[in-house]
């Protein structure tokens, strides 16, 4: 069997980690990135009505399309434990088993997702000018949801199959479709927001079909491929439960955001969620950075937990607190340099939305120098198949921590409690994830 130059049995220095991580990390930045472009077109060339619209309706998308980061994360972990145990046989048949259950799910919450799309909208607080584009936008990127999750469960196993290079090469391959086709369908033809709906979904089918053809090929040179197997419910449930995490990440963030909506609606109207939604898109390219770390680390921790190797999880936690600690201070510093250019890009052409995008994104950059770690973490517990301590670190950074903040904070400080609601959930967070690795160090052995 062919092997690359780094593989998941490997010391993994300094240099050599960030060489395995690079790529996908670079795969969610660019991911993050051509998600942006989609908010430049729908804001410069429809107009702020739409660009709230879409931005109302984007996490009821992402809770669809999460639960595929849920197959993706806690089916790898489970994965990479079995080929440390030099299981390969049953490595195969669990991975199958993932995509086989991503098409069941991804067909059938799809379905009901286009079927309650506009009791959504309406759910959501849109208001009778925005209906429209929102339930238009939401029924058509849920055409390609099916996608949308088989890719996000490829990215995570494109790394346990220790080709992390090939999942950079997918996501920029679907981010120039995404791009070219906003250019062509809003700009160019002027479709509005199914224009935006339909990049977005032809570039996730690039994303979602190009790993399948690879992963359906007997000899493609990794240890996983797609092979012939019955549906099993043990590791299904231990998959999704210790994925539950990155699900409930998913949800708890949707489900916030709503919130925040909501509220922003009520303080200032659509400008406030423009300006959350632009918040939002600059968001995940510094986020992108953790958690592209966070997937390529995991199944390294994963391997070497199923190897039983106390020396390789020590020598990642030690790496990992300070890179993310460190990466977070710097990404605060260059969040507070680009904040006006960045903003101007999206709502520069309304000086009062401006304004506003500026001042809540300088308050809201604060929340990048505990982020990182707090991502990092509860993928940590993910890959050691602690899905309990993962979810419990996620469950209260994405909803109870922000939930409590987004509710009380405005009460005190009016507009600018929305935008730093983020950063006390953070620091609460913080504190829960050192907790938890002190409680668990006996256990795990990785200090």
């Amino acid at each position: 069997m062919k092997t690359n130059a780094i593989q998941l049995s490997d010391h993994f220095t300094l240099g050599r980690l960030f060489r395995f991580c690079l790529p996908s990390i670079g795969m969610m930045v660019f991911t993050s990135i051509y998600g942006v472009v989609d908010g430049f077109f729908v804001s410069n060339f429809v107009g702020k009505t739409a660009f709230a619209s879409i931005n109302l309706v984007m996490p009821f998308l992402m809770i669809l399309g999460g639960v595929g980061f849920m197959i993706g994360t806690g089916g790898s972990a489970l994965v990479a434990k079995f080929l440390g145990e030099k299981n390969q046989e049953t490595a195969r048949r669990v991975f199958s088993m993932m995509i086989y259950l991503t098409l069941i799910l991804g067909v059938t919450v799809s379905v009901l997702g286009f079927i309650f799309a506009d009791k959504v909208a309406v759910l959501l607080g849109a208001e009778a000018d925005m209906v429209e584009s929102c339930v238009s936008y939401a029924r058509t990127c849920l055409i390609f949801n099916t996608m949308f999750m088989l890719q996000n469960v490829f990215q995570s196993f494109l790394v346990t199959a220790e080709r992390p290079k090939m999942g950079l090469i997918v996501i920029v391959a679907a981010g120039l479709t995404n791009m070219a086709l906003d250019a062509l369908f809003i700009a160019g033809f002027q479709w509005g927001v199914v224009g935006a709906a339909l990049a977005t979904g032809l570039s996730q089918t690039v994303g979602g079909l190009l790993p399948l053809l690879f992963f359906l090929k007997k000899d493609n040179g990794s240890c996983l491929h797609i092979v012939r197997t019955k549906m099993e419910i043990r590791p299904i449930l231990k998959a999704c439960a210790n994925g539950s995490s990155e699900l409930m990440t998913n949800i708890s963030s949707s489900v916030v955001s709503m919130l925040y909506n909501m509220q922003l609606m009520n303080l200032a109207g659509q400008d406030g969620v423009s300006a959350y939604g632009v918040l939002m898109y600059v968001q995940f390219i510094f986020a992108a950075v953790f958690i592209g770390y966070a997937i390529g680390t995991a199944p390294i921790v994963g391997y070497n937990y199923g190897a039983q190797n106390h020396a390789e999880l020590n020598n990642m936690l030690k790496k990992s607190v300070r890179s993310t600690l460190i990466t977070g201070v710097v990404m605060v510093g260059l969040a507070q340099a680009l904040a006006a250019p960045l903003a101007h890009i999206f709502v520069g052409y309304d000086p009062e939305l401006f304004e506003m995008t500026l001042h809540a994104f300088r308050l809201f950059s604060f929340a990048f120098i505990f982020s990182g770690f707090n991502i990092w973490c509860s993928s940590f517990f993910t890959a050691l198949n602690n899905g309990a301590v993962s979810a419990a670190v996620s469950f209260l950074r994405t909803l109870v921590f922000q939930l409590v903040a987004v509710l009380i904070l405005p009460a005190v400080w009016g507009l600018n409690g929305v935008w730093l609601s983020v950063v006390f959930a953070e620091v609460c967070a913080f504190v829960i994830s050192v907790i938890f690795l002190f409680a668990k160090r006996k256990k795990y052995q990785y200090f």
